[in-house]
């Protein structure tokens, strides 16, 4: 009898080991495009973050994935398009109208919602990978390698928004946002 529950908790301890060592594998692996393959556990199944579809576009700088989950990109903003205390705060600072930054963010809304929804992206995370809201941060890929952040203020959608420690790409987002001032794109028309 002893010898039988000797066996019982080795093969279980076995089978536990077993377990946690496949399950840290599958949870980190390499990715060449963004340099971290990220697969976690959500509602009792595992997503996998260098694969994963956009369903919907929030607004120009917000995303939701298949999973439910929201995703905030990092080190953009796009103006808002709906009543809220940041579009008045956002007036106050610029001294723009709030209609006229409402038509902004409708406009920086559609370029997101054209570039992205119901297209399969990867995820990269910088150091903090949520904000107070309980939103995903990260810089988001198409599958054919377009850098979604960086486009979105080439293109003249986005301002710069930089919060320390996620500041990988300033240096590139910062760039890009003078570009796309210089040459009248898109908001900057």
């Amino acid at each position: 009898m002893k010898n039988t529950s000797k066996l019982i908790w080795a093969i279980f301890l076995f089978a536990l080991i077993l377990g946690l060592v496949s399950c840290s594998k599958e949870n980190l692996s390499i990715n060449t495009q963004t340099g971290v393959r990220y697969k976690i556990p959500f509602g009792g199944k595992t997503v996998d973050y260098t694969d994963v579809l956009v369903t919907r576009a929030v607004d120009g700088d917000t995303l939701v994935l298949e999973t439910g989950e929201r995703v905030r990109l990092i080190g953009i903003d796009t103006p808002e398009m709906h009543e809220s205390d940041k579009l008045y705060r956002d007036s106050d600072s610029s001294q723009q109208d709030i209609e006229i930054i409402k038509a902004m963010g409708r406009q920086s809304y559609e370029f997101t919602k054209r570039l992205v929804e119901g297209k399969r992206v990867s995820l990269e995370f910088d150091v903090e990978k949520q904000d107070r809201y309980k939103r995903m941060l990260a810089y988001v890929y198409l599958k054919d390698g377009t850098f979604v952040n960086a486009e979105i203020v080439k293109q003249g959608y986005a301002s710069l928004m930089t919060y320390p420690p996620n500041v990988k790409y300033v240096d590139l987002f910062t760039r890009l946002y003078k570009e796309a001032r210089e040459n009248n794109r898109g908001l900057w028309k």
